[in-house]
């Protein structure tokens, strides 16, 4: 089980990351910033935009391959139906 984003170097450790989420939201979601599905967008398009000034005050190096098509399509494809 994946808990920490540092952690996430593939496919399946992303989709363990995202599971850890859901029970995190699932045992006490309401504790969160951002507890319904427009804060959580909100908040994640928010960070997006400011993601090279988080890695800058954190001494990281902002992925500048990173696949940002695949998790776009995955954020597209859970607001369907499986």
């Amino acid at each position: 089980m994946t808990t920490s984003p540092d952690h996430v170097a593939s496919r399946e450790d992303l989709a363990s990351f995202v599971r850890s989420l859901h029970r995190s939201y699932a045992d006490g979601g309401e504790s969160w910033d951002n507890a319904d599905l427009a804060g959580l967008l909100e908040a994640l398009a928010a960070w997006v935009d400011d993601a090279d000034g988080w890695y800058r005050n954190t001494s990281r190096e902002l992925p500048t391959h990173g696949d940002w098509r695949f998790f776009a399509q995955a954020l597209q494809a859970a607001t369907m139906d499986e």
